[in-house]
């Protein structure tokens, strides 16, 4: 029989003690023999799937890793193209900010014309057919006549400087486009719009009749740049028109 009693009574044991249990030796070897042999059957089980399976999920890791290294170097390479992208056209804002201010205009929109010194910022959308909106608009700078086209769109555009209704408002009206009857073949005007530099290349001087506004109408399919003013200046006899291309890159 197994040796039995009380190991603890409430009242007449100690607050704590100590118990030795004797095992029989061959329950020892049993527990002993048993443990090893589990452990051992453990071990054999991931050494099997280790050899069985080892291989194929070496394929499959190693796969997914190249992968996903492939993939997160191409969106490395495309952040870093467009980033750069980004950089360089920022530099070509600045840049453009910094000439049109060395001129004395913003980059926004505005015209220089270096042969003739002359240069203003431009109102846009100035409706030509209404007198107290562009001599408004003309004490300010060059108006942008509105419904034509503006930089970089295939279409006219046009600007004008002409109005004065008498001699003595000369000065304070047209004196921007004072001496475009200057300009000839060939010559230059840069027009600086949303921070970007648009050159033209003049081809034809026009002098036409004030009622003739053809001109206005917008030409769509091929870009040219209209400049107008009152000819002979400081008169509205004429209009002197300044027909330009952009130039060849």
């Amino acid at each position: 029989m197994r040796p039995k009693g009380t190991i603890y009574q409430k009242g007449h044991s100690g607050t704590h003690g100590e118990i030795i249990l004797f095992i029989p030796l061959l329950i020892r070897i049993l527990f002993h023999f048993f443990r090893g042999i589990g452990g051992g059957m453990i071990a054999f089980a991931v050494l099997v799937f280790a050899f069985s399976f080892g291989p194929v999920v070496k394929q499959e890791i190693n796969y997914f890793l190249q992968e996903k290294g492939i993939t997160l170097e191409s969106n490395s390479n495309s952040e870093l193209a467009d980033f750069s992208v980004q950089v360089a056209e920022a530099e070509k804002e600045i840049a453009v900010q910094k000439e049109a201010q060395s001129y004395g205009v913003n980059s926004y929109f505005s015209v220089v014309i270096p042969k003739i010194d002359a240069k203003a910022n431009i109102i846009a959308n100035v409706d030509a057919a209404e007198p107290n909106e562009y001599l408004d608009a003309l004490k300010k700078g060059v108006a942008h006549a509105k419904g034509t086209y503006f930089p970089g769109q295939s279409g006219t555009i046009f600007l004008f400087s002409h109005s004065t209704d008498s001699p003595l408002n000369f000065a304070r009206y047209n004196a921007v486009f004072y001496l475009l009857k200057k300009l000839e073949k060939g010559d230059e005007i840069l027009v600086f719009f949303a921070d970007k530099r648009y050159v033209y290349e003049v081809g034809e001087k026009v002098i036409t009749s004030p009622m003739d506004t053809s001109w206005l109408n917008p030409k769509i399919g091929t870009e040219e740049l209209v400049l107008m003013t009152c000819d002979p200046p400081g008169t509205t006899w004429n209009r002197l028109l300044i027909i330009a291309k952009p130039q060849e890159k």
